[in-house]
């Protein structure tokens, strides 16, 4: 069975990733995947197309990241941020917020703290705010 999984060897990933149903999966030389993120079929994390130097995105702790989702360059993902699904993210998210569209824009807050235990895909009920322990 082939799984179309490209993680280059020099990508930094951390403890409790979660590469759900894991095809289609693209992680640059220069990406930083941090604790407890979720990754869903489909998602990219690409390069600004410079051929050296940090050009990846990095993805802090407790993210989800939807089917499909495309972060591209050196931005950030801010912790406990939700990037919904076929997204095109391209410049740097905020802590603790929901993310969709292309380009990607803030729509609202995740369900919870960290969007990657939850896995809810709900974009248009997340706007709630939550209580944070």
């Amino acid at each position: 069975e082939t799984f179309a999984v490209d993680i280059h060897p020099a990508a930094t990933i951390g403890k409790g990733v979660m590469f759900d149903h894991a095809t289609g999966i693209v992680v640059g030389e220069t990406a930083v995947i941090e604790d407890n993120v979720s990754v869903l079929q489909n998602v990219t994390l690409g390069g600004t197309g410079n051929e050296s130097g940090d050009r990846h995105p990095k993805i802090r702790q407790g993210v989800m990241l939807g089917s499909g989702a495309k972060v591209l360059g050196n931005i950030e993902i801010g912790e406990g941020s939700k990037v919904g699904a076929g997204s095109v993210v391209l410049n740097d998210v905020p802590p603790h917020v929901t993310v969709v569209g292309v380009p990607a824009k803030v729509v609202g807050r995740p369900c919870c703290p960290r969007p990657c235990d939850s896995m809810n895909q709900n974009v248009l009920e997340d706007n709630e705010p939550y209580e944070q322990a």
